[in-house]
């Protein structure tokens, strides 16, 4: 039984043949998805998505590439269907990308903290991407008192000593198809010093496929290949980490089936 905590299973490289893809998940252990939806297009198809697979459960927020799109009805919206879908379970992806110049950092983080304001008001927990910010997102978070809510640092991409500021502020770690990279130094590093029971597995498919696909599109089920490397590094079974996984997840996500 695995949880993929982070796909996009409505991005248009599925297009072809989403269904099988999602048949393939479940063909290969994999029990839950969150999929997640942060724009107006995206979080509309997401919910679609869950209302056609009972296992299928969504997040949603806005992403910060597209911050400057971001209005107050956005937001108002957004809370609406929150409040009002029984399967949104997390407000994400939002956070920073300093990588793509494609909204001002200012603005990024404005909507960065509107957002985990609503999370609060929601009583839900978030979702961070985090690009080449770590330590404004670090202090965001510090700032907003998000620890309250707490969430998801996907596919985390810094350091040990950062992944402890933030287990400390109660978020859970998350790893994706970088941990199964050859010359991967760093995941493999936070794999290892993660707590099991801070410890979360995901896809971001169709993006991040891991060995031995690397190079192709990624699907829900190669979260498997996540969950056999991390358990070889952490030198314990794959099923124990595969329940320890998808319980963190059905936890910080409140599900209760």
């Amino acid at each position: 039984m695995l949880f993929d905590t982070h796909a996009h299973l409505n991005d248009e490289k599925f297009d072809e043949d989403r269904e099988a893809t999602i048949a393939r998940a479940q063909e290969n252990g994999i029990s839950y998805i969150c999929n997640i939806g942060y724009n107006r297009e995206t979080i509309e198809t997401s919910l679609e998505l869950t209302r056609k697979y009972d296992f299928i459960y969504t997040a949603i927020g806005w992403h910060p590439q597209d911050a400057r799109t971001m209005t107050d009805e956005d937001l108002e919206w957004i809370e609406r269907l929150a409040m009002e879908e029984e399967k949104v379970v997390a407000i994400g992806e939002i956070g920073l990308d300093y990588y793509w110049d494609t909204s001002p950092k200012d603005v990024q983080q404005e909507v960065f903290r509107k957002q985990i304001r609503l999370a609060k008001k929601l009583a839900l927990p978030i979702i961070i991407h985090d690009r080449e910010a770590h330590q404004d997102i670090i202090d965001i978070l510090r700032e907003e008192k998000a620890q309250e809510v707490g969430g998801i640092m996907h596919c985390f991409s810094g350091s040990p000593e950062m992944a402890r500021q933030c287990i400390d502020m109660n978020f859970y770690i998350s790893l994706g198809g970088p941990v199964t990279f050859k010359n991967a130094r760093k995941p493999k590093e936070v794999a290892e010093m993660v707590p099991l029971d801070r410890l979360l597995i995901e896809t971001d498919c169709p993006y991040l496929t891991p060995e031995p696909y690397r190079g192709k599109r990624n699907e829900s089920g190669y979260v498997r290949y996540v969950a056999e490397k991390i358990a070889e590094i952490k030198n314990i079974s794959f099923e124990e980490l595969a329940q320890i996984t998808t319980e963190n997840a059905k936890k910080i996500f409140q599900i209760k089936e």
